[in-house]
């Protein structure tokens, strides 16, 4: 017989308290497209997929757009 796992109790930081709502709209067509996503990759939590979705947009092009010294081209070289 499996044993079974101990459970960890997590503590939230004061801090990191979700306080603050974000909503939108979406037509129908986005709405099933979203949630024919959410059954074929077998999601469940669909406010933690579609925060972390939108959290790994934004910082991927904050990397990208990020100042530098010098041009690409520059570096590049």
């Amino acid at each position: 017989m499996a044993k079974k796992k101990e459970k960890i109790p997590f503590e939230r930081h004061p801090k990191s308290a979700r306080s603050h709502r974000l909503i939108t709209l979406m037509s129908e067509e986005e709405v099933q497209m979203v949630d024919h996503y959410l059954r074929k990759y077998h999601i469940t939590n669909k406010s933690r997929w579609m925060r972390e979705t939108l959290l790994q947009f934004i910082l991927r092009n904050l990397e990208i757009d990020y100042p530098t010294l010098f041009d690409e081209h520059d570096m590049r070289r």
